[in-house]
């Protein structure tokens, strides 16, 4: 048995400019933290051609051969994709398992092919870095599936930790956020995560972002660049342990986001959002690109039980976590690949 473990993530700024669109001309900029919140590979060697593959999240059940016309569709296409990618077609069987929701925000589904990119790797023999993981499941996302993604997902997945990431035409640079350990500590329990039950596709959302990005129309672009802007100001708020002016930032950091596309908003979510403020929360925003899923909040631990409760009557689901530190990481590594022919071997068999 080969257990693989990856965090999903919550960002506080930067999102959208690490879109090839955008970082591409402009450069990117994002502020994000993984949490304790794992989506699971768990790999077990089998006999038999193929690979079986099966997931919890959807109860969907599927196999892949090599000597299959890869079709990237259905519910199981990413893992597919990712094992196309790395050649794995036969030998085992892969079980996937998450501790959140797909479509709610917090960059799962590039956590699923982190988790997947790193668990092959290793099965495989193959020591791939934490920047070569992120940038494998990356380019099988954007390059072989054609999802409107970015990249920051993908690396806060591999990397864990508080990160600030950098996105230029020549690569990504990678920056843990250094805090002192009581800032760090504080700003833990002044964040809140709420779940709206809303799940949703970002995809018509980046790929309306995207489009409006690559033909420079003037308010997404300027949009993109005060985000960035946010993203440079929430860094040095964190390392000042300036936790109210991060807070603030976030806020208008949101206001921004607004005007990136239609769908990152709704009236649902514009009142959930009121009545937070209202009720003592500095700052907050839609979690990935919007739509639905869950809602970041910064908030105060002396106004957090009225938060929670006017959130709580709302329908929301108040959900505790913590910063992750480890990244995409191996628990577990029992499991031993088939020993493969040696050379010539097949041949004296035909014989």
């Amino acid at each position: 048995m080969l257990l693989v473990r990856a965090p999903v993530r919550i960002s506080f700024a930067g999102g959208g400019t690490d879109l090839p669109s955008y970082y591409e001309q402009f450069g990117g900029l994002v502020v994000s933290a993984a949490i304790d919140k794992y989506f699971y590979v768990f790999l077990s060697p089998a006999g038999g051609a193929g690979v079986h593959i099966s997931s919890s999240d959807f109860g969907a059940f599927s196999r892949w051969s090599a000597d299959e016309e890869p079709v990237w569709d259905g519910h199981l296409r990413l893992p597919r994709a990712v094992l196309h990618d790395f050649g794995a077609d036969q030998g085992f069987s892969v079980f996937l398992a998450s501790e959140i929701p797909p479509g709610t925000g917090l960059g799962s589904s590039s956590t699923v092919a982190v988790a997947l990119a790193k668990a092959l790797s290793t099965y495989l023999g193959q020591r791939l870095s934490p920047a070569e993981i992120a940038e494998r499941a990356a380019r099988i996302e954007i390059e072989k599936l054609g999802s409107p993604i970015g990249k920051q997902d993908q690396y806060a997945a591999a990397f864990g930790g508080l990160n600030v990431f950098t996105f230029r035409r020549d690569g990504v640079e990678v920056e843990r956020l250094l805090l002192r350990p009581e800032v760090r500590q504080e700003l833990e329990a002044n964040l809140l995560l709420f779940y709206t039950g809303a799940s949703r596709s970002a995809n018509e959302i980046l790929r309306e972002q995207k489009q409006a990005t690559s033909n420079g129309h003037a308010d997404v672009v300027e949009a993109l660049h005060a985000i960035k802007s946010f993203a440079q100001e929430t860094r040095e708020a964190l390392e000042r342990g300036d936790l109210d002016r991060f807070g603030e930032i976030l806020h208008r950091s949101w206001e921004a986001k607004r005007h990136l596309a239609r769908g990152v908003t709704n009236q649902r979510i514009d009142e959930l959002y009121r009545l937070a403020r209202e009720r003592g929360a500095l700052g907050g925003k839609i979690a990935g690109a919007g739509g639905g899923g869950f809602l970041l909040l910064y908030c105060e631990r002396r106004f957090q039980p009225d938060v929670c409760a006017a959130m709580e009557r709302e329908g929301l689901y108040h959900m505790e976590f913590r910063f992750d530190s480890g990244g995409a990481k191996v628990l577990l590594n029992s499991a031993t690949r088939p020993a493969q022919p040696a050379l010539g071997e097949d041949i004296q068999k035909a014989a």
